[in-house]
Formats: C-alpha cells, sequence, structure tokens
C-alpha cells in the first residue's frame, strides 16, 4: 500500500432486472460520497448488483461485457461529479461466448482511467438454495492486481470458503481481498454477538476474520441486500483489519453506505508477528509434489493408527439425549420482526407496486401477527383487516378479530360468507359432509379477499405457517392462496414467540389454534399431535434425521410415525399443478424465470 485510503461499500439493494436504473444507483452512490470531507478511493458494491442474483435462466438476458460495463460506470462518474477513485462492481459477464458470475475493478477518473482487473467466480454454489452451475460457467484463476494505492484480490462469495483462494491471494502479494457477495439470510436464532443478526452473518463474519487472521490481509466484504423470491439477502457488510478486528460493519437488511479507512503499517505489524506466509512459500512445492504419494493408515488391534494415535471409526453412532439438544423453536424475535417487515416492504411495494395490503383476519394468532408486521412495514392506514365469518363461525372467533383489529388501529371490513357458501351446496343439491363444506368455506374466502383487492387495490397477505404447510392442514388454491407470505417459514410455536414479542393480547395467542369449520373444531384434535411435538419433530425431519433418531430423542413413536406420514402424504399441496413436460421450453423446466423477473 502506498499509503492509508479510505474504503466504501455500496450496500445498497439492486432493482432486479434492471440493469439501467442499478446504474443509476451506483452514480446515486458516488455523488453521495463526493461530499465527503475525505472521499474513499475505492467504493465496492456487492456481487451481481447490476441485476439481481436469483435470475435463473434470465442471466443470458442480463449479461453484460467487462468493456460495456466500464463505459457506463465512466459516464456515471462523470456526471456524479466525484474525484479520481476504483470501484468493485459484480455482474453477469459476457466473455468469449460464455457467461460468468464476475466482479470488475475498475479505475475512473484521472489520467489513466481503465479495467484493472476481472474477476470470474470459481466455485459455483449448487446446493440448498442455490444453482448457480446451472446458469454460468466457473471461472479459473485467482491472482492478485496492482492498483494505484496497492496491490489486491478478489473472490465472489462462495470463493472465499475454499481455503485455497485466499491463500493463493497472499501468496500472489494481495494486501487486501475484496468480496463482492450476495449472500441469502438464514437463521433466527440470538447472534453470538448478542446483536439482532442473521446467523449466517455471524459465520460470514467468523471467516473472513479467520481470512484476515491467517493471511495478514485486509477482508473487504460488500453483501447485497433486497429480497428477491422471499429470499432476502442479509446486509452485515464488513471490513476486517489483517489482526481481525472488525473496522466497519453494515446493518442486516437495510441499504447503508460503510466506510473505513485501511492501512499499511497494520498489515506490516501483522504479518511480522506471524509465519505463515513465509512457511507455505518454502512449502508449496513439496507438499503439491507429495500429493503423489498417499500415506496408508495402519490400525492396530485396539483401533489406533499406529502413527498418531487416532481412533479407527467403528461405525458405533451415539445416541444424542433429548437434554442435550437445544431448543430448536428458539428465535430472536426482535431479529424475526425486522426481517419479515423487511420481507413485506420488498415484496409488496417495490416488487408488486402495492401500497395496501388486506389480511383476512380470523382471531387466531397466525392473522393476528400477520396484520401486525403489516402494520409495522405500511402503517395503520394501510392495512384492511376483513372478517369472513360463515354462520356457524364461533362468536369468540369474530370478537377475537375486532380486537385485533382495533389494537392495531386498522380498517375493519366484516363480509359474511354463509349466503354464498349456502348457495354453492345448493346448486349442486348435495348434503356436503364437513370437509367439503369446510374446503368451500375457505376458498370462498379466497374469492373475497381477491375480489376486495381487485376493489381496493390492496394485496392480500397470507397468513399460514410452516407446521400447516408441512402438514397439509390448509385447503390447496384456499388459505394458501394470497401471493405474499410472511409466516409461511415460522412453525406455529414461533409464531406464538413472535405474537408475545409483538403485544398480541394473551387471549388470541394463549387459546387453541382452530381452522374454525366446524364447531368445536381445533388443530391439534384433527392432527392428533400438538404444535408443541410436531414442530420439533418436523425440524429434526427436516434436518435429515431419521424416524428412530427422533424417537431417541425421547418422543413417541406413534407420533412420529403420524407426521411422517402427514409429511409424506401432502407433497402436492406444496407445489403448482404437475405439467405434463413435453419440449425443451417446460414452464418451470426449460423456461426460468423467477416471479419477480
Amino acid at each position: 500500500m502506498i499509503d492509508s485510503i479510505n474504503v466504501a461499500i455500496g450496500q445498497i439493494r439492486p432493482r432486479k432486472g434492471d440493469y439501467g436504473e442499478n446504474l443509476r444507483r451506483i452514480g446515486g452512490v458516488l455523488a453521495q460520497i463526493a461530499q465527503h470531507d475525505a472521499p474513499p478511493a475505492l467504493v465496492v458494491f456487492p456481487e451481481t448488483f447490476l441485476s439481481g442474483y436469483f435470475v435463473q435462466g434470465g442471466v443470458t438476458e442480463l449479461v453484460v461485457t467487462a468493456g460495456a460495463l466500464f463505459r457506463d460506470l465512466a459516464a456515471q462518474h462523470e456526471h456524479s461529479g466525484a474525484p479520481s477513485l476504483d470501484v468493485v462492481v459484480g455482474f453477469y459477464e459476457q466473455f468469449d461466448n460464455r457467461v460468468f458470475n464476475s466482479a470488475l475493478y475498475a479505475s475512473l477518473g484521472g489520467a489513466a482511467p481503465r479495467i484493472v482487473h476481472v474477476h470470474r467466480k470459481v466455485f459455483l454454489p449448487t446446493y440448498g438454495l442455490f444453482d448457480e452451475k446451472r446458469f454460468v460457467e466457473e471461472g479459473n484463476e485467482i491472482k492478485a492486481f496492482d492498483t494505484r494505492w496497492g496491490r489486491v484480490a478478489m473472490g465472489v462469495c462462495e470463493d472465499i470458503w475454499h481455503s485455497i483462494i485466499p491463500t493463493l491471494a497472499a501468496l500472489d502479494g494481495a494486501q487486501v481481498i475484496i468480496v463482492p457477495s450476495a449472500a441469502p439470510a438464514r437463521g433466527l436464532a440470538m447472534s453470538n454477538t448478542g446483536v439482532a443478526r442473521p446467523e449466517t452473518a455471524d459465520a460470514w463474519e467468523s471467516r473472513i476474520r479467520e481470512v484476515a487472521i491467517e493471511h495478514g490481509v485486509y477482508v473487504v466484504l460488500a453483501q447485497l441486500v433486497g429480497c428477491e423470491g422471499g429470499k432476502i439477502f442479509q446486509g452485515n457488510s464488513t471490513i476486517v483489519a489483517p489482526d481481525g478486528e472488525v473496522v466497519a460493519r453494515g446493518p442486516a437488511f437495510e441499504d447503508a453506505i460503510v466506510t473505513a479507512t485501511l492501512s499499511p503499517t497494520a498489515i506490516a505489524r501483522t504479518r511480522a508477528h506471524q509465519s505463515f506466509l513465509g512457511d507455505i512459500e518454502t512449502k508449496l512445492d513439496i507438499l503439491l509434489r507429495g500429493r503423489s504419494r498417499p500415506a496408508t493408515l495402519r490400525f492396530d488391534s485396539h483401533g489406533l493408527d499406529r502413527r498418531g494415535g487416532i481412533p479407527a471409526v467403528t461405525g458405533r453412532v451415539p445416541v444424542i439425549e433429548h437434554g442435550d439438544l437445544p431448543d430448536p423453536m428458539q428465535i430472536a424475535p426482535q431479529l424475526a420482526e425486522d426481517w419479515l417487515v423487511s420481507f413485506l416492504r420488498d415484496e409488496v411495494k417495490v416488487r408488486r407496486g402495492f401500497d395496501r395490503v388486506l389480511v383476512g383476519l380470523s382471531g387466531g394468532v397466525d392473522s393476528a401477527v400477520t396484520a401486525a408486521l403489516a402494520v409495522r412495514a405500511f402503517g395503520q392506514k394501510n392495512v384492511v383487516g376483513v372478517r369472513m365469518p360463515y354462520k356457524t363461525s364461533s362468536e369468540e372467533s369474530l370478537s377475537h378479530a375486532s380486537d385485533v383489529g382495533t389494537a392495531l388501529g386498522i380498517e375493519l371490513q366484516t363480509v359474511d360468507i354463509s349466503d354464498a357458501v349456502d348457495g354453492y351446496v345448493r346448486a349442486v343439491g348435495d348434503d356436503l359432509d364437513d370437509t367439503r363444506r369446510g374446503n368451500v368455506m375457505a376458498r370462498m374466502r379466497m374469492i373475497t379477499l381477491f375480489d376486495l383487492s381487485a376493489k381496493l387495490g390492496a394485496l392480500p397477505l397470507g397468513t399460514g405457517n410452516k407446521t400447516e404447510r408441512l402438514l397439509g392442514y390448509f385447503t390447496w388454491h384456499g388459505d394458501d392462496s394470497p401471493p405474499v407470505n410472511p409466516l409461511g417459514d415460522l412453525f406455529k410455536t414461533q409464531v406464538r414467540m413472535l405474537a408475545r414479542h409483538l403485544g398480541l393480547a394473551d387471549a388470541i395467542v394463549d387459546k387453541p389454534a382452530s381452522a374454525d369449520l366446524v364447531p368445536g373444531q381445533t388443530d391439534e384434535a384433527d392432527l392428533g399431535v400438538s404444535y408443541d411435538d410436531a414442530d420439533r419433530i418436523l425440524h429434526w425431519m427436516l434436518s435429515g434425521y431419521r424416524d428412530d433418531a427422533i424417537v431417541a430423542l425421547g418422543f413417541a413413536a406413534e407420533t412420529v410415525a403420524l407426521v411422517r406420514q402427514r409429511l409424506d402424504a401432502t407433497h402436492w399441496k406444496r407445489n403448482l399443478p404437475t405439467v405434463a413436460v413435453v419440449s425443451d421450453t417446460a414452464i418451470g423446466e426449460g423456461y426460468l424465470r423467477p416471479a419477480d423477473y
């Protein structure tokens, strides 16, 4: 490094699929930092900032060459009035007739504006939420490069989780490793730091601190924010010094410009006290040559490696006692509130262009929590609660729905569906059983909400929780119909925790859950299992535990079997209709476009 430099991260949400608008947002950041007393020499924007990340098959429509991007960035820089500076921007790149997930490093302004380097993401995640290898190709190079202020290397998101990338960068002389990233947030447990932020943010911070300490480098992590298809990017952009100190950290979920000063003396001081780079430089050739002579481990009669005392694997799996495991239902409620409010604002207002929402108020805890979150996201005047009783509906449910509306200060409408349901029954000339009548009632309520949506210009919100969805305890194309649902990944137990945090009345939170389709009906009686047990059993099933392992955690075998049967028998209810695939462009198979693109 020539001298200490100021660095900024543009933790700004892009508009998905809108290259021009996202360029203007970069220009806006440059104009804003131009007003700083000490403008940064480097501004870093996150992975795929110019398009959004989860664009699937739309990636080929959003690619741009590095040269075209540089030209457009130069124009934004000139218009912004910012001084000469360097920028890093993540984008989908067209190069050599191929598509890459890339990061461009460019110098703008001054005597020699130029493209300094393009890094093409080497490790493409294809697991869990990710399917990058289907849409882009792998890069095959990691190297450091000189800038006007120091030597730098880049790795995009997943790259930094593979130890070889920062090691090769440091061996090539990198003093700073820049990491544009688009990490979707996961995990609602309380952060290790005691701060309300996703568990994934803790994992990222731990990782880049390890990289910084081990290699004696600064790490600049620029994280995306915003929501795409229900997946919320975590933010918490972070800058870490070579000794592992966090020198700057952005907020979760929100737009921010994160700034810090990088000092060459911090690099020199750290490297003077650790020998990693020197050791690896002298041993690397030897270690690589040694790959051709793999060692054979030999075990003695006691199951120990004769050379190192390593116990041999016996095949015996220890039983984990129920009390040894933390309660998987625990969440950080303030984090959950912030997360879901951010989700609602992005999905309803930004993605779909609605200012108002509708919530069907049943008098239960799920709809009450949804309405409370909507008030926090959009304000009381923009939330309409709708009671939709049938003639057999509980008076308590109606009263509780009114109580919720009054407590939240929202508009409350009532539409009695009795005549509509009974008219259908008369039309078909049949005496419907409770299940059929209940399904008609649920679907009539959705007809009501969607018609009011057209009348009021308000988007209906879903209120179903994760437990109901996994057990199939809902009416297909009925209560699962609203296009945006904030609670669908929270178990019933967690919804109740969030309800208490939001200050909802005990009478709403504590009463037995009921679909109220038949007088005296309760969810737990219908399901044959309590929500407390169902939620935890489902958690372990989704975590990959076999049924016998879950029984070993203290649950009754018949209860586990019941939950498994309901889970396996209702996959169809959690998917769109099955369509015969007869071409290479079948929707959802060959033609892949996210709902928000």
